[in-house]
């Protein structure tokens, strides 16, 4: 990675929009927390060429619930793993908690990564899988045994640890894998689409918990959705990208109270941001079809979370 100092460009940011159809006001903004996350003007271009991301600037500051929205092949994926230190740009840098990956780890800045699948191991029982990165990290049981009844309790698991994967629905399963995310007490928790493949109604279902977990545990979250609705449920701040190549094309601060329940969903302030993200994912998507290019780039998801 370079090694350039520059600091991050300020991104246009939109504030709410009002219930009427009215021009949203763009302003300048920087989030005034602690940073967690710097992405210092970095791009990348795979062997073969093509140029997945444009120069990104992009803060996340401690405690934003931050999500990437935007078409298929806009590079959020892509993103996400270069902030895990999955892949690195071909140009530019990043900083955690203002200093380079080598202090990722230590107290107070542990990352993990969950992924669109919840990649149980199908031979494990529930408490097993979610024990995973204590047992890698060496734990002792008589200490690692607590956390797995916790992060399962935390969930609504906690009498699920002796069942197998194959015994759990779609969301149990995701729920499983959070779990398996907060047994190693993460700061910062990174989620590549974790619920897409679920029906609405235990999507938002498992979108409520996270968002209570985020609240209650003071976590920073950076999370990849397709969905302008999810989006707007969890966020503090969407950045909204755009295609070929990807690129931050907006901000939308979310200015709304927490903890959020089901009532913001049905409110007027609820329709308006999503009514305001649709837009922006229109001039986004410019009408062409996207392909996601992650898919022929990136390889395959681990078994486990990443955790580092």
């Amino acid at each position: 990675m370079m090694s350039a100092t520059t600091a991050p460009v300020a991104l246009a940011t939109t504030q709410p929009a009002a219930a009427a159809d009215t021009q949203p006001t763009v302003l300048a903004t920087t989030p005034s927390a602690a940073p967690v996350v710097e992405v210092l003007s970095a791009e990348k271009v795979f062997p073969n060429g093509t140029r997945a991301l444009e120069p990104i600037d992009l803060t996340v500051g401690q405690g934003e619930f931050i999500t990437l929205l935007g078409p298929s092949g806009c590079g959020k994926s892509t993103l996400l793993k270069m902030v895990a230190h999955l892949i690195e740009p071909s140009e530019g840098r990043l900083r955690w908690w203002r200093g380079g990956h080598e202090s990722v780890g230590q107290p107070g800045r542990k990352l993990v990564f969950v992924f669109q699948d919840a990649t149980l191991m199908p031979w494990a029982n529930v408490a097993t899988n979610v024990r995973l990165p204590l047992d890698l990290a060496r734990v002792p049981r008589v200490q690692s045994d607590p956390r797995v009844d916790q992060a399962l309790g935390t969930v609504g698991l906690g009498q699920f640890g002796r069942h197998f994967p194959r015994q759990l629905s779609g969301g149990m399963q995701m729920r499983a894998s959070i779990a398996r995310a907060l047994v190693d007490q993460p700061d910062l928790l990174l989620m590549d689409e974790p619920f897409g493949a679920l029906d609405e109604i235990t999507r938002n279902r498992l979108d409520a918990d996270l968002l209570r977990l985020w609240w209650e545990r003071k976590l920073t979250i950076l999370f990849v959705t397709h969905s302008i609705y999810e989006a707007v449920f969890l966020s503090t701040r969407v950045i909204v990208m755009a295609a070929r190549p990807g690129r931050i094309l907006r901000e939308v601060v979310i200015d709304e109270p927490h903890p959020r329940d089901d009532s913001f969903r049905v409110s007027q302030a609820f329709a308006g941001y999503a009514r305001q993200l649709q837009q922006l994912l229109i001039e986004a998507s410019d009408g062409r079809p996207g392909d996601d290019s992650n898919a022929t780039h990136e390889s395959a998801s681990p078994m486990v979370n990443r955790t580092h």
